[in-house]
């Protein structure tokens, strides 16, 4: 294959990732974003309507000349991507179209990772169960995303703290040896940030930080208007920055880490604890409840305004707004985005984090650092394992 004839195909794949983030261009529009002329990306966008991948959509508002045609990805093209969330002890399955749309009635499913040992095939048994009921055939499927907790190496395929494969090869490859289909994987909080980056409060922005409040605190940040993964890909573990004043040991193997006093498990048991000893709060009566994870409970009672519930997110969130305080100092982000299942109660948290980032920050820094909770809600781990496949894959 000739060099133009690889660059030609690259700009086809480019041309149909920025109508995915993007929904509806003019040719224009996309001219400007991958920096081709005219010219040329109205020969591409031609190729790409008449393989039934783009559909004219009608002309853009007037901007006071002719006005120009829109375009769209085509959804009847039937190509689909299957996007996985995990953390530690919930995965969610979704199936979307090119318009990222859910085509397929999302799966949750409640499993601990820590506690399986046969985590690896538990996952490969779901997906090709979820797969199956879903009657798309497997050419019609794109590739497979998915975000996952732990030391992730996404160049490498692997996750140093979860899924074990027997012999040389990697998660990635062993995944997708026994799906028959590209699979690719991450850092579930880098890819919550992703989907903050293409479809959030981050979108045209260079410098952010998502916090991923859940089981531990997960961080992913943009940097440059990219995914900052650091040296070895590992950037982000904001849950061991060591400013706990406790003596308690982390999941990691170290003390003090910021994960002992503001993961979710840790606030329920803190709660459960206070109960036991006679505070009273609807967590009592909550926590009866099977059907969802105390976790998940905890959060919505802080929302309904629980006085408990309330109290002990406030000491989390005011710890966790110290540690922000600190990564403003080295990144100077526009903005903080609180994203994760902790967006359940985010509006709870925004006070003490912002008592604890004008108490501990440069007043110069922190003013000029917006702090928002996520829309994207708990859907942004969904969104970015659907985004780490159309970064990944080629239409070609």
């Amino acid at each position: 294959m000739t060099a133009s004839i690889k660059k030609y195909r690259q700009l086809r794949t480019d041309v149909i990732k920025h109508l995915y983030y993007g929904k509806m261009l003019t040719l224009t529009e996309l001219s400007n974003l991958t920096h081709k002329s005219l010219p040329l990306i109205t020969t591409v966008v031609n190729d790409l309507v008449a393989d039934g991948y783009v559909l004219e959509s009608g002309l853009a508002p007037s901007t006071g000349g002719r006005r120009a045609l829109t375009f769209l990805l085509n959804k009847k093209k039937q190509r689909f991507i299957i996007a996985v969330a995990m953390d530690q002890l919930v995965t969610q399955i979704a199936i979307y179209d090119l318009l990222n749309q859910v085509r397929i009635e999302p799966q949750l499913l409640q499993f601990s990772l820590k506690d399986d040992p046969a985590v690896t095939q538990t996952l490969i048994s779901v997906l090709k169960n979820y797969i199956l009921e879903s009657g798309i055939p497997l050419h019609q499927i794109l590739g497979v995303g998915i975000g996952m907790p732990g030391f992730v190496n996404a160049a490498e395929g692997v996750n140093h703290t979860f899924f074990n494969v027997q012999g040389d090869v990697n998660l990635r490859k062993h995944l997708t040896d026994e799906l028959g289909l590209p699979v690719f994987i991450d850092n579930d909080s880098s890819l919550i940030a992703l989907a903050e980056l293409k479809f959030g409060a981050g979108k045209g922005l260079n410098d952010v930080m998502v916090v991923n409040v859940g089981w531990g605190i997960g961080l992913g940040m943009i940097i440059n208007g990219s995914l900052f993964r650091g040296h070895s890909g590992y950037a982000g573990e904001f849950s061991h920055i060591p400013l706990s004043q406790s003596n308690k040991l982390c999941s990691c193997g170290k003390r003090g880490c910021l994960e002992v006093d503001t993961s979710l498990l840790v606030l329920v048991e803190r709660a459960k604890l206070q109960i036991e000893e006679g505070m009273s709060s609807s967590l009592e009566q909550r926590f009866l409840d099977t059907s969802k994870l105390h976790g998940d409970h905890f959060l919505e009672a802080a929302k309904a305004g629980d006085p408990l519930a309330v109290s002990i997110l406030a000491d989390a969130a005011f710890l966790i707004g110290k540690g922000l305080a600190t990564l403003i100092h080295i990144i100077n982000p526009e903005l903080i985005v609180l994203g994760g299942r902790g967006t359940i109660a985010g509006k709870m948290m925004m006070a003490p984090i912002q008592q604890a980032i004008h108490e501990f920050c440069i007043p110069r820094l922190a003013e000029h650092t917006d702090v928002k909770v996520s829309e994207l809600g708990t859907e942004s781990g969904l969104l970015g394992a659907a985004t780490l496949v159309i970064e990944n894959c080629n239409f070609n």
